[in-house]
Order: C-alpha cells, then sequence, then structure tokens
C-alpha cells in the first residue's frame, strides 16, 4: 500500500508558491519536497493540521491511499 501525497493540486488551486507555503506551514522548502515526491515515511499530526489550515483543505484532500500492485497480497 501507498498513500500519495497531493499537495501540488491544493498549491495550485491557491496560486502558492513552494516557497511561501513552507514558510506559512512552518517547515522547509526541502521538507515540502520530500512531501511531494513520496519520499516522506511519516507526517505530525502538527505538520498535518498545519497544512489543512494553510490550504484550507481536509486531510482526504491531500492524503491518498493507493493500492500497491508489488505488495505481494492478490
Amino acid at each position: 500500500m501507498a498513500v500519495v501525497v497531493r499537495i501540488d493540486m491544493e498549491l495550485a488551486k491557491h496560486k502558492m508558491s513552494v516557497g511561501d507555503f513552507a514558510e506559512r506551514v512552518g517547515i522547509t522548502p526541502a521538507n515540502v519536497a520530500v512531501l511531494k515526491n513520496g519520499r516522506a515515511k511519516a507526517i505530525r499530526f502538527s505538520t498535518l493540521d498545519a497544512i489543512c489550515r494553510v490550504l484550507e483543505c481536509q486531510p482526504g484532500d491531500i492524503l491518498e491511499w493507493v493500492e500497491d500492485r508489488n505488495d505481494g497480497c492478490s
């Protein structure tokens, strides 16, 4: 299984740059890139709260579960 972070779509809706978003959320642009590129292994609820507050969205608007075809399950 994989959880995909869909921040790009929300940033585009709000016409917000990665730098502005990172500053408003309180994380580095490098950590935004980690989230966007699917390399994050975890996210703090406080960070998720800040992301949702800044983007005026629900967690389900930016997080999506996608079945991993290589997980060994049929």
